[in-house]
């Protein structure tokens, strides 16, 4: 009985992270509230790996949804798309420099002095009120980049620095991206579909660094915890993903800058009582 509980605490992780890791409202804020009420019984050391790992499950989900058209060698393209493929591939490395070296050589000292309730509560408002700011301040401008093809790789490095932004817990990965890329004259849906190609490497990246510095050593519950976590992680970041790309066809980002700051009240006030 015990281990279908533990079991049914990792379903609800996993459909938490696939969730809130492509919504622009940030996973850490989630998880730091769900892990207050529904914790596993595991070692703090190995709920750390596996937070980190799960997203696994939800890359594979970007790259099964988008896989042909993130892959060059795909029969059904001619000359010019393998090029603009490889082109694409390109940016997304650029962009990814920023986050990537910072995250490797200080990612441990920004989790001690930001890894806590009052700064999630703090970036989850701010980059809320960010979003309606935005959303508000381009009402009405026409994006200079409509497409993906379009996109720079001046443009792309510069949405990459955007992205060091989340390295602070409560930002959101993805809303960190999103909005820069807003902010740099995208539309909605190229700094949706870029972010998500940018999370690709990091992620990874992140989740191999993890699994190195906690080694392999694994028990059984351990091993089918972190398999269920990615599996329930993928099938819903699937679904999240679709989501997202239907809905900012028809609508803004400003109700998901509401809810941010909605979360950040919620998270700010449990903390303060607590």
């Amino acid at each position: 009985m015990s281990v279908i509980l533990e079991f049914l605490k990792v379903v609800l992780l996993g459909v938490v992270e696939g969730i809130t890791e492509w919504l622009p409202i940030s996973s850490t804020g989630h998880m730091i509230l769900v892990n207050e009420f529904v914790k596993l019984n595991v070692s703090d050391a190995f709920m750390e790996m596996f937070l980190v790992v799960i997203q696994l499950g939800a890359i594979l989900a970007v790259c099964v949804l988008y896989f042909r058209k993130l892959n060059p060698w795909d029969s059904g393209k001619n000359e010019k798309q393998r090029r603009d493929t490889f082109s694409l591939w390109g940016k997304v490395i650029v962009g990814c420099i920023p986050a990537g070296v910072i995250g490797v050589l200080f990612n441990d000292t920004i989790d001690a002095l930001f890894y806590n309730p009052q700064t999630v509560a703090f970036t989850l408002i701010l980059y809320g009120i960010l979003f309606i700011v935005v959303e508000n301040h381009n009402k009405g401008r026409k994006p200079t980049t409509r497409r993906l093809n379009d996109l720079t790789y001046r443009t792309a490095i510069l949405i990459g620095c955007f992205q060091l932004l989340s390295l602070i817990p409560g930002t959101s990965r993805s809303g960190s991206t999103i909005l820069g890329a807003m902010i740099l004259g995208t539309s909605r849906y190229v700094a949706a579909e870029y972010s998500f190609f940018l999370s690709i490497p990091v992620m990874f990246g992140a989740s191999l660094l993890k699994i190195v510095k906690y080694g392999f050593h694994y028990s059984g519950s351990e091993i089918l915890y972190l398999i269920g976590g990615m599996v329930i992680a993928f099938v819903v970041s699937i679904l999240a993903i679709k989501f997202l790309i239907g809905y900012i066809k028809k609508n803004d980002f400003k109700a998901f800058g509401v809810y941010r700051i909605v979360l950040g009240l919620l998270v700010a006030v449990y903390f303060i009582v607590k």
